[in-house]
């Protein structure tokens, strides 16, 4: 089977697994296209073990590191009018989001984006943006989080899948 073939029919039956798995029995738990973008990330970061572990640590991080930015932004320590606060909240942490890319595990910028990305999106569109520091799902930081880890894991499988149908 040729190799195109291979990962798309992979991708389209674990996809239709995952997004039956997100909206019914982990409903609630995960994000269906929070786990797809880590999916994606995963082929675009290389489709291997380290692509795995960068994807899960890149996107984990930047879940955390918007946690602190909506945290920041709902605090307002410094005290900064209108749009001010959250603005200079944001560039400090994206400040924070990108000048890791130094160390191995967080060096791919885009995937520490995503999980910035899909964890401040998460958040203001739900009531969930002042719980980032609760302990439960409704932290928008830990939803994402666990959708990242199951969707980056489901990108693992549908390379190996479509390697042993290429075959």
């Amino acid at each position: 089977m040729p190799k195109l073939l291979a990962l798309a029919l992979s991708i389209a039956v674990l996809g239709g697994v995952w997004a039956f798995l997100a909206l019914g029995p982990l409903a609630g738990s995960v994000l269906v296209w929070a786990g797809f973008l880590a999916w994606g990330c995963y082929f675009h970061t290389g489709g291997d073990n380290a692509a795995l572990q960068k994807t899960i640590a890149g996107m984990i991080y930047g879940a955390v590191i918007a946690g602190v930015a909506l945290a920041l932004v709902g605090a307002n320590p410094l005290g900064l009018p209108g749009a001010a606060g959250p603005a200079v909240y944001i560039a400090v942490t994206v400040f924070f989001l990108v000048i890791v890319a130094g160390q191995s595990l967080l060096s791919v910028v885009p995937a520490n984006v995503y999980g910035y990305a899909a964890t401040a999106a998460y958040a203001l569109q739900t009531p969930t943006a002042g719980s980032v520091t609760a302990v439960n799902l409704s932290n928008p930081v830990l939803i994402v989080s666990l959708s990242v880890l199951i969707g980056a894991g489901f990108g693992m499988l549908s390379g190996k899948l479509a390697g042993m149908l290429g075959k």
